[in-house]
């Protein structure tokens, strides 16, 4: 398992690599974090930890960036900061707020406990599905459109894929959609299933512009077109 960190501060990113370590990742420290989100499925973890710069206003986009491309655990590490944002944080999909100053021993406790509640369902156990020519595969998350080779889906693709084909004819509202794939509440989060459908479509409609697998019912939601 890999863990991405962003820390802007050399000795402490020496001590959570450390701890990071200890949890049973390999660490990937980083200076650019809007430049591995825009990389990241190419280079996808299982982790990030995010130690935030005092004053920084960005914070909110960048956890917002993330979860469109992941549904890797988030944990920032920051100084106190009010209620009010540490809300809009855990509503835009962080999972741990830690405030300085902090024991690196209950740092990996919670770790720990993360990876504990997110392991979730392996996809192998999933049942192959097959609607409208698709076959969809969780065993090796991938798609099979008619008789072309089989694509590979991301961890998020996958989970919207077969939200859709498990309910298809069914219209799902979107934020019916975010609780299944990203799994919290989904109000004001559309842009991520927006986004999420668009890279979705480019891998499986022969025209993006004009879908025949997954349809838009403006103002409501998606659904999986059953033919």
């Amino acid at each position: 398992m890999q863990a991405l960190l962003f820390c802007p501060y050399s000795d402490e990113a020496a001590i959570l690599g450390v701890v990071i370590q200890q949890a049973g990742f390999t660490v990937r420290s980083i200076r650019n974090l809007e430049q591995s989100i825009a990389q990241w499925p190419e280079q996808p973890s299982e982790l990030v930890l995010l130690v935030a710069p005092q004053g920084d206003k960005n914070v909110t986009r960048l956890i917002n960036s993330l979860r469109a491309q992941t549904l890797a655990s988030i944990i920032i590490i920051c100084e106190a900061t009010s209620e009010e944002t540490q809300i809009e944080w855990f509503e835009s999909g962080v999972d741990l707020v830690i405030h300085r100053p902090y024991s690196v021993r209950i740092l990996l406790a919670n770790i720990r406990a993360l990876l504990r509640r997110t392991a979730g369902m392996p996809f192998f156990s999933l049942p192959t599905l097959t609607h409208s020519g698709l076959v969809l595969d969780p065993s090796l998350r991938t798609i099979q459109v008619e008789k072309q080779d089989p694509v590979h889906l991301t961890q998020l693709e996958f989970r919207l894929l077969y939200t859709l084909m498990t309910h298809a004819g069914q219209i799902i509202p979107t934020v019916n959609i975010v609780e299944h794939v990203w799994g919290y509440s989904g109000e004001g989060n559309q842009e991520l299933v927006r986004g999420l459908v668009k890279r979705l479509r480019t891998k499986i409609e022969t025209d993006v512009k004009n879908p025949k697998y997954i349809l838009t019912e403006a103002g409501i939601g998606y659904y999986f077109n059953r033919y």
